[in-house]
């Protein structure tokens, strides 16, 4: 376990962990689909545009990892006897490390 695991033990768990995995294999498809684009000598115009669908997808996918950390993580470090500033600048280093 590296460092930085070992000081964010935080998990995302049920729904959301399912609803991640799903919106992840999509993202999945959607580069192999651009891998064939590619091979197939599609439009530079189809390729961008699905190259910016594929980073929407992972900038939602972060997102929801973001809105996650901020709405559970951040109330279980409170929940652990951590004061808001703690848990604020726990979620400001996720967050920046995102930006």
């Amino acid at each position: 376990m590296t460092q930085s695991s070992a000081d964010h033990s935080e998990h995302i768990s049920g729904d959301i962990k399912d609803d991640l995995i799903k919106r992840l294999r999509r993202i999945e498809g959607q580069v192999r689909g651009l891998q064939r684009m590619i091979e197939e000598d599609r439009s530079c115009q189809e390729v961008v545009f699905q190259v910016a669908a594929v980073k929407s997808a992972v900038v939602q996918v972060a997102m929801t990892i973001l809105s996650h950390q901020l709405a559970s993580c951040i109330s279980q470090e409170l929940s652990k006897g951590g004061s808001p500033e703690q848990a604020m600048e726990k979620f400001t280093e996720v967050f920046k490390k995102f930006y």
